[in-house]
């Protein structure tokens, strides 16, 4: 046998192993997707990802196979994430609005195989994750330009669930009107009381009344069915599509740049974080005693152990005059010895210390 018929077995010898390793591979993505069904979490993670094939690229010891060594493992990865995609298909995550609305955009996005059932309002979709009817919900949590979803916060602080995820979803609101409907025609505005905030100096400049609803998308099935030409919505421009609206104005926002952040609640928190991995993040909530530094110690805490605060939000306690409680965004991965430290000395000083999750 010459070299070249010795090669060529030789690769034979090795694609027959590595299908057997690939089966295997897929099997273990079956647990993989079974695990992020049951905590609510989206197939496609990007920063876990990045991680995953850096830690790859250095088991490959020629850095000229290097190169081709990469593309190979994306593809493998990218096969993955289609089986997982396919065996999510009967997902069911819950969310609040109708078809159109940006929280049904944020679903669609984090969850592109998955059923989405709508409910009407934040608690009815939050409780019905909690009782088990969907696998996960997706809320609203904090606005670049309008700040907290309120009713998401206390939810999320007096509830049982837990945040797994955070889905960034860029916001686009727009003028929509009737078919033939001109901007002069408008006398009112209807929309979430959140999207009349973010277009609050547009709003203001047209001189146009203004009526809440309790979504974007619910605001433009109103004008649909109201047949009033004085009636705008201000919406997302699929949301003209699906309730076929004309856009009059596009771009009304106040801000260019308009974020809506949107976070997956499951019934069980996501431990799937490893220690020594960077780039992780994880939300606290807790209430101090009413008494002057309480906040400050916890801050000091904080800082000490090298944790980055991104965000820091307060909201009154209901019943309790002047006492509040505090939702936290902490840079950092809670497992590791800096996190069982922080949340050893933060239990000294908190008279309620809760983790609301990791992502």
């Amino acid at each position: 046998m010459n070299d070249l018929d010795q090669a060529r077995e030789r690769i034979s010898a090795i694609d027959t192993d590595m299908a057997k390793l690939f089966t295997e591979r897929m099997r273990q993505a079956e647990i993989i997707a079974q695990y992020k069904k049951n905590n609510g979490l989206q197939v496609h993670d990007e920063a876990a990802e990045s991680d995953i094939i850096e830690r790859k690229r250095q088991l490959v010891d020629d850095p000229a196979m290097q190169d081709y060594y990469i593309p190979f493992i994306k593809k493998v990865m990218d096969l993955s994430k289609d089986y997982q995609n396919r065996l999510l298909k009967g997902m069911k995550i819950g969310y609040n609005g109708v078809p159109g609305a940006f929280a049904y955009l944020a679903a669609k996005k984090a969850y592109p195989t998955a059923e989405l059932i709508s409910y009407p309002d934040f608690e009815t979709a939050y409780r019905a994750c909690e009782e088990g009817f969907v696998d996960a919900v997706i809320l609203p949590i904090e606005n670049s330009f309008a700040g907290d979803i309120d009713n998401v916060m206390d939810l999320a602080f007096s509830g049982s669930l837990y945040i797994n995820m955070m889905t960034d979803l860029s916001v686009t609101q727009n003028l929509l009107g009737l078919k033939g409907a001109e901007k002069k025609n408008i006398k009112t505005v209807a929309s979430h009381p959140n999207a009349l905030a973010q277009c609050s100096k547009y709003i203001q400049s047209c001189g146009f009344e203004q009526k809440q609803t309790a979504n974007t998308a619910m605001a433009a099935k109103y004008v649909a069915e109201s047949r009033d030409m004085s009636i705008g919505a201000i919406a997302s421009e699929e949301t003209a599509r699906l309730y076929g609206l004309e856009i009059l104005e596009k771009h009304i926002n106040s801000s260019d740049n308009n974020t809506t952040r949107f976070a997956t609640f499951s019934r069980t928190r996501n431990d799937s974080i490893r220690k020594g991995r960077k780039y992780e993040h994880f939300v606290l909530m807790f209430t101090v005693p009413n008494e002057a530094g309480a906040l400050a110690k916890t801050l000091n805490i904080i800082g000490s152990l090298g944790f980055n605060m991104s965000s820091l939000h307060s909201r009154p306690l209901k019943g309790l005059l002047w006492n509040y409680y505090f939702y936290i965004e902490l840079e950092g991965n809670i497992k590791s010895e800096e996190g069982d430290d922080l949340l050893r000395q933060l239990g000294t000083v908190c008279d309620k210390l809760k983790l609301l999750g990791t992502y």
